[in-house]
């Protein structure tokens, strides 16, 4: 039960975070790529850049973090290794001059109700 209310929880931030994005001037080129080191949450490109975004979304009263907070060293190994992958396995990608790691913060309330969304460019 507790890993279903994560996923939700995960999956809210991730479209939050997709519709920021697109806001942005950016395409989501893909969601959720699975791979042995985890899940690439976005990849997305603007023309100018190929982005690979880390998402963590925090339920404000849960834990009184911010959700960056979890985007740590080990974490940031791991994306460029699910990075890595991807761009082996997308001959057909986007072409971009720029390749960049940003991450997106979601607070939402008990509710579900967005509070804060922080988007770091060239985070890692």
């Amino acid at each position: 039960m507790a890993d279903d209310r994560r996923r939700t929880l995960g999956g809210t931030g991730e479209r939050l975070a997709a519709e920021h994005l697109r806001r942005r001037g950016f395409e989501i080129v893909e969601r959720n790529f699975r791979t042995r080191w985890g899940e690439l949450d976005l990849v997305a490109c603007d023309g100018a850049a190929l982005v690979f975004c880390e998402v963590k979304t925090r339920i404000a009263w849960s834990t009184g973090r911010d959700p960056l907070e979890s985007v740590h060293a080990r974490k940031r190994l791991q994306v460029r290794r699910m990075a890595a992958q991807w761009l082996c396995e997308r001959p057909q990608r986007p072409r971009a001059r720029e390749l960049r790691f940003d991450a997106i913060g979601i607070t939402l309330s008990a509710s579900g109700e967005l509070l804060r969304l922080d988007h770091v460019e060239a985070a890692f």
